[in-house]
């Protein structure tokens, strides 16, 4: 039974009681008041005397009657709430026992009663929490294999280097090879800190103009769209939003630099500062498949799979800027560009 069943016939329960009761009280003392007036008319010997205090006599046992009323009505209170609140205890028991061992545990109701839906809740919550305690696991050994790939890399190198004697240009060549894979294990923990850190959420909250930071993030990356040979195109609206500065110029910072590196020889990039979305960072490049978009947000995912072929990034671009956006209370998302590529289109809460 329900708790909601249980609680209609506890309180039928007590209204019938309630009526009940005073009626059956009453009629106690009205039939020993009658049998008291009874015996002082008989006027037998010794009853007389008892019959002066027939008037307090009553008044006790009515006050007797009233402590065992309460009594009986406090006890039956306990046992009817704790009888109520039976199946909230019985569904407490499996709950208590779940822990990371055993997050695949679901309750599973039939039904659709009100503990039913609330099994049903706790069954949805745990899917949640367990799809997030995953998602840490896998980031956890995607970041360890990312860390040690190039660690292994530079150790293969400096026990070459010890092995034998090397040229001059066979010495070159190690060393730039060892920078080239420290300076990738320097972005790697880089990415790691930036999203640690927004995922800490925001220090304050100031006035800030998006087209400005835009504009800058742009100026500072216009050398490297030159050498890839992509050609850039703004459109800077005024708009201002509030948060951090440099989250938000990391945001865009990630978003253009993705742009440039997974675009082709030839290709455009365009940023649009509007009011809805607040950004927009639109990249030619190879066809995306729709349905790998929302992968390329999770940390360390991208588009090729091949572990091997890095192209200078770490995976982390697009999830640092998710990150961003969902600390300044925003939104993001992606989809594929009409003629190959991407579109980022991020949305931020406008100033009052």
């Amino acid at each position: 039974m329900t708790p909601r069943r249980r609680i209609l016939v506890v309180g039928a329960a007590a209204l019938i009681v309630g009526i009940a009761m005073p009626l059956v009280v009453k009629r106690v003392l009205n039939l020993v008041w009658v049998f008291g007036q009874r015996l002082c008319d008989a006027g037998l010997p010794g009853v007389r005397t008892a019959c002066g205090a027939a008037g307090s006599v009553v008044g006790q046992l009515s006050m007797l009657t009233g402590l065992v009323v309460l009594v009986i009505a406090l006890v039956g209170i306990w046992v009817a709430g704790a009888w109520c609140l039976r199946p909230v205890s019985d569904l407490a028991g499996p709950i208590a026992h779940v822990g990371p061992q055993n997050l695949g545990h679901r309750i599973r109701p039939r039904g659709n009663d009100e503990m039913a839906r609330l099994a049903r809740a706790i069954d949805d919550m745990m899917e949640r929490i367990a799809a997030g305690y995953e998602g840490q696991r896998r980031f956890a050994a995607n970041a360890s294999h990312e860390l040690r790939t190039p660690l292994a890399v530079q150790r293969t190198l400096i026990e070459v280097g010890m092995a034998r004697s090397l040229t001059g240009e066979q010495l070159e060549l190690l060393t730039s090879q060892l920078l080239e894979t420290n300076e990738r294990n320097e972005r790697l923990i880089e990415g790691l800190l930036a999203l640690s850190e927004s995922d800490q959420g925001l220090r304050a909250r100031l006035p800030q103009r998006l087209d400005e930071i835009v504009g800058t993030v742009l100026a500072g990356y216009q050398e490297r769209a030159e050498e890839a040979g992509v050609t850039v195109q703004s459109h800077l609206s005024p708009r201002v939003v509030m948060g951090e500065r440099v989250l938000l110029e990391r945001l865009v910072s990630n978003l253009v630099e993705n742009a440039i590196k997974y675009n082709r020889p030839g290709g455009t990039l365009t940023v649009t500062v509007g009011r809805e979305p607040a950004l927009t960072v639109v990249n030619s490049g190879q066809v995306v498949p729709a349905e790998a978009v929302a992968g390329l947000f999770e940390p360390f995912r991208r588009l090729a799979r091949d572990r091997t072929n890095h192209s200078g990034g770490a995976g982390l671009g697009l999830a640092i800027a998710r990150s961003i956006t969902q600390a300044h209370d925003g939104l993001i998302a992606a989809r594929p560009a009409e003629y190959g590529g991407l579109r980022v289109d991020v949305q931020l809460p406008k100033v009052p």
